[in-house]
Formats: C-alpha cells, sequence, structure tokens
C-alpha cells in the first residue's frame, strides 16, 4: 500500500475581478468547465499582468483600444482562472465565490452552471495547439481542485462547448481531451 502524494496546487499569482459574487446558499462545487479566450482573437500576450484578457476579466478592458473589442462593451466577465501560454496561473476569483464564466448554460439537466462550476481559462484559440506548459498547468491545477472538492469526477469535467452548445465552441478541437483526461 502506497501513501498518497500530497497535491498542491500551482503557483498563482492573485488578482480580484469585481464580475463575481457568492454561490446561492447550500451549493456545492461539483463542475469543471473548461474555456478558451485570446483578445483580440488568435494574439497572445506578452505579458499577463497588461493582456487585454486582464483588462477585461479586471473590468478595465478599453473597448475602443480594438475593433473587434465593441461586442465586450458592457460586458462582466470572469473565470476563477487562467492559465497563459507560459503556465504561468492567474487566479480572478476564489473558487468558493461564482466566477460569471458559464453564461446560459445545462449541465446533466441542470441550469446555470456558474452556481456550482469552476471555471478555467486557457489563452488560446479553438484551432491552434495549447502548449506543454498549459497542460501541465491545467493538470496540477485539476489535481489540487479535485482534491479540495471531490464531486469533481471525470465525468464532470466538461467544455464549454458542452454546457452551451450553439453557443460556444471552446476549448476547441485543438485542445487533447484524450491526453488530459488520462493524466488526472
Amino acid at each position: 500500500m502506497t501513501a498518497s502524494l500530497p497535491v498542491t496546487m500551482p503557483a498563482i499569482t492573485q488578482r480580484d475581478s469585481p464580475h463575481c459574487d457568492t454561490r446561492p446558499t447550500g451549493e456545492s462545487v461539483s463542475l469543471l468547465v473548461i474555456h478558451n479566450i485570446s483578445l483580440p482573437v488568435g494574439q497572445f500576450a506578452d505579458t499577463p499582468e497588461h493582456s487585454y484578457i486582464d483588462a477585461l476579466f479586471m473590468g478595465e478592458l478599453d473597448c475602443n483600444a480594438h475593433p473587434s473589442f465593441v461586442t465586450l462593451r458592457g460586458i462582466r466577465v470572469s473565470a476563477h482562472c487562467v492559465i497563459w501560454r507560459n503556465g504561468t496561473v492567474f487566479q480572478y476569483v476564489p473558487f468558493a465565490k461564482r466566477a460569471w464564466h458559464a453564461g446560459v448554460s445545462q449541465f446533466a439537466g441542470r441550469e446555470r452552471c456558474n452556481d456550482f462550476s469552476i471555471g478555467i481559462e486557457l489563452e488560446g484559440t479553438d484551432n491552434l495547439p495549447y502548449t506543454e506548459q498549459q497542460y501541465q498547468s491545467l493538470i496540477q491545477l485539476t489535481h489540487f481542485l479535485r482534491r479540495q472538492y471531490p464531486d469533481i469526477t471525470p465525468d464532470r469535467i466538461t467544455g464549454h462547448c458542452d454546457i452551451a452548445p450553439g453557443r460556444k465552441t471552446d476549448p476547441g478541437i485543438a485542445f487533447d481531451w484524450q491526453r488530459y483526461l488520462n493524466a488526472i
């Protein structure tokens, strides 16, 4: 019999997004949702601290900075964490709170997935491969979250595309689900 190894959270840079609130009373975390994001689409940040994604989640995005941002005017959105291309992890919302990542969504017959899920964004697009560093950070973070929230079983880890079909496509065809699920 082998002792289980401690599962530690990866190094995380804390950011305090104003775009969150408390979960409904008695609600427990039982779902992990994988997303992707890049702003502008297909462009990646040189430094996460000065990225448009960071500005969006912090409520500070200048919607005049790029023509594609016009559709983001007034949007209040966040995720619990973003994993950047270099594997760095930023946490925007404490896991115990409700981040605003899923929007209109449904999983296993339940609506309002934000109420019972954790949202993890990968800096990327549907069609470009994710980096080795991102997979390693996501795997480590998933192990940590599953230890903290035992109701997050492999069958309760899903993509944004699966909880909002027809509306969302992320994490896209570039995400290697088999590799990820085999590792967790």
